[in-house]
């Protein structure tokens, strides 16, 4: 999740920082990532798949049918 930059709390200098970025004189996106944030994330990416994978069809199933339950209650169902 990359977070939005900073922007000047002052009014005018505020009022700079937009138009530079209107005109292309200052980058409003973030940074590259950080190598701490590229290994967490590859490693957050890595864990998700093989948890996914470890699971076998029956307990997908159970994890499937528990979700369904949780969500009778909250949305209404469309007719037609």
């Amino acid at each position: 999740m990359t977070k939005a930059p900073k922007r000047p709390r002052d009014s005018n200098q505020l009022a700079k920082f937009i138009v530079d970025i209107a005109t292309g004189q200052a980058d409003d996106a973030e940074s590259e990532f950080t190598d701490a944030q590229k290994f967490a994330r590859e490693g957050g990416l890595k864990s998700g798949r093989a948890g996914a994978d470890s699971l076998t069809p029956e307990r997908r199933a159970e994890i499937a049918k528990g979700c369904e339950a949780l969500g009778e209650g909250r949305h209404r169902k469309r007719s037609g």
